[in-house]
């Protein structure tokens, strides 16, 4: 028997039972006495910028504006006609300036927004672009990501990912850098429950 079957042979037979998971009592976990308000902080601190007030007019007005700027901008807000991007390959949205998407659901304690494969259509979209703008329901946040672990159905839809800010990085000189490789920025609409 060689040395590497030898070795093979003896993790095969020196591994650990099996253990199960501990049972986690939620309500444990933080509550915060304002979500939205943790929420829209968190966001802040990761270099976002949010809209709370008249988030519904502000919105339209957004995307009017950016609209009349001529450039290429994908919106997903609507659903049904995302369909028309699913297919786009990196060389066809390297001009992609703004992307306007929905997140299923937020984190207070984190910022982080939950965007499924089926929000955003083509996975680069919301990586690719150079702003991105996700809207999200007040009633879809929750308080810790334990709670968003709870609702989202990570099986579902094949692919999804938690966006907490643009992108970022910083090198060991403590240079920070907005948009290395990613979007430079992101605007978040909070939407009441009947928006």
């Amino acid at each position: 028997m060689s040395s590497r079957e030898l070795i093979l042979k003896a993790v095969a037979e020196n591994k650990p039972d099996l253990t199960a998971l501990p049972e986690m009592d939620l309500s444990l976990t933080i509550r915060y006495a304002n979500k939205i308000e943790q929420f829209i902080d968190k966001l802040k601190s990761a270099g976002a910028t949010t809209c709370h007030q008249d988030s519904k007019l502000v919105l339209q007005n957004d995307l009017t504006e950016v609209k009349a700027q001529g450039k290429f901008i994908i919106d997903l807000l609507d659903i049904p006609h995302s369909k028309d991007w699913g297919d786009l390959h990196a060389s066809q949205l390297e001009s992609l300036d703004t992307c306007y998407l929905r997140a299923e659901l937020g984190v207070a304690e984190n910022g982080a927004m939950w965007i499924s494969e089926k929000q955003m259509s083509n996975r680069l979209i919301p990586f690719i672009c150079q702003h991105l703008v996700i809207v999200i329901n007040e009633e879809n946040i929750v308080n810790t990501m334990h709670e968003a672990y709870q609702r989202i159905e990570t099986t579902a839809d094949g692919f999804g990912v938690f966006i907490a800010g643009p992108s970022k990085t910083a090198d060991i000189e403590q240079n920070l850098v907005i948009g290395a490789h990613g979007s430079r920025s992101l605007r978040v609409y909070l939407m009441g429950a009947v928006s």
